[in-house]
């Protein structure tokens, strides 16, 4: 391993001297170097695990909690080479702080674009605007991309298999990039390395009350909602939004959030809103590891439309029609107990009068309809009648599976 990459390592450090080390170009020194000798075809995974257990002339370690885990290839004092594994990672939608190029060595992922817009800074920790998806791609072994280190290389990576290792050639720092934002879409973005030791200590004092039933829970977090200031009070609302929604006090909350702080608010209920949608996706992720279904729950969780959707699922299968792949992933996804039928988290209408042997198929004909846009229901539909059918795209759309009906 350090052979490799030492001789990549010297082959960057030479391109760069010759540039006069120009942060600008070095993106596409890492990318050109890395895509002259990719590692997806010139090391050996195993051999590489074996002699980073076995031997200890390493490169020095780094702390860095990125990656599971981050391993060094090679260092220098201006840039170095990192291998990140990834189990069953789901990067934040992030920009950097350094710019380079990473390389897909093993495994695949889903990789979004965005670009945030209308930006108004709240503090130099919290900004609102419109963070939007610019495009979506598969990317599979062997692919490499740039690294735009600031507000210019927007983006996200649903890692599909297990494990997915990327090789990273990356700048230690660039200067005025920071900070290094995490986006909230579809208005948010924060700094994830601000540290406000005084609401983590009140976060961790309400977990207390919210844990013990204390009855004055809600009480004490409005009234701290309606003190507080916008990013604060922001940072409450997000951590105790489950809580208060069990107790029934969300929309109490939320609108005393609103009434505070007025139109810089607006778009505060779509972002929490959506957290719960994409934490739902990830917790779905800690259960299913059949690489398809990993790959449906990446599209789920990132795709904002079902065209692109099925378009990216035709890319990865272009042997059958994308439609029926995602009816068999949602078949295959189907649970049936004596509670009723659900697909992921789509529990089919309690209030129909259907018997449960019969909502699986209905439920994946519902599906199948809505997806194709039919304007005239099929005979297969007819058991549900229109008030039953607008009752199971109700479902579907309140689901992670809203994209395929919206």
């Amino acid at each position: 391993m350090n052979d490799f990459f030492k001789d990549m390592g010297q082959a960057v450090l030479k391109r760069w001297k010759l540039a006069n080390f120009s942060l600008e170009k070095f993106p596409g020194i890492a990318q050109a170097v890395l895509d002259e000798r990719p590692p997806a075809q010139h090391v050996d995974l195993p051999a590489l695990m074996r002699e980073f257990l076995l031997n200890d002339e390493q490169p020095l370690q780094t702390q860095s909690g990125f990656g599971q885990p981050e391993l060094v290839a090679y260092e220098h004092p201006r840039f170095y080479i990192q291998l990140l594994f990834w189990m069953d990672g789901t990067t934040d939608i992030h920009q950097h702080e350094f710019s380079g190029a990473f390389h897909v060595m093993h495994g695949s992922s889903i990789h979004a674009h965005y670009e945030f817009e209308k930006n108004h800074a709240i503090t130099p920790h919290l900004q609102m605007g419109q963070v939007r998806m610019k495009n979506i791609e598969l990317l599979e072994t062997g692919r490499t991309v740039p690294i735009i280190s600031g507000h210019r290389c927007i983006h996200s990576l649903f890692h599909l298999d297990t494990p997915s290792v990327t090789v990273v050639v990356r700048t230690q720092n660039d200067p005025g990039t920071g900070p290094q934002f995490n986006y909230l879409p579809p208005h948010v973005a924060l700094d994830p390395m601000f540290s406000d030791f005084l609401t983590m200590r009140r976060k961790q004092l309400l977990d207390v009350l919210e844990q013990t039933e204390d009855p004055e829970y809600a009480d004490f977090v409005i009234e701290m909602i309606s003190d507080l200031d916008f990013e604060r009070g922001f940072y409450i609302l997000q951590h105790c939004m489950g809580a208060l929604a069990n107790l029934g006090e969300w929309g109490t909350a939320l609108s005393v959030f609103e009434t505070k702080h007025g139109e810089l608010a607006q778009g505060v209920a779509a972002t929490l809103e959506e957290c719960v949608h994409r934490d739902a996706i990830k917790g779905m992720r800690s259960s299913i590891g059949e690489p398809e279904h990993r790959f449906f729950l990446a599209l789920l969780m990132n795709v904002t439309n079902r065209a692109d959707l099925l378009a990216l699922v035709a890319q990865r299968f272009p042997n059958v029609t994308p439609t029926d792949t995602v009816l068999r992933w949602a078949d295959e996804l189907m649970d049936t107990s004596d509670d009723g039928c659900a697909i992921l988290d789509a529990q089919f209408p309690e209030s129909l009068d259907i018997a449960i042997e019969d909502q699986e198929e209905l439920f994946l004909a519902s599906l199948k309809h809505l997806m194709l846009g039919q304007k005239k229901a099929p005979a297969s539909l007819k058991p549900l009648a229109a008030t039953g059918l607008k009752q199971v795209k109700a479902a579907l759309a309140a689901s992670s599976l809203r994209v395929l009906v919206d």
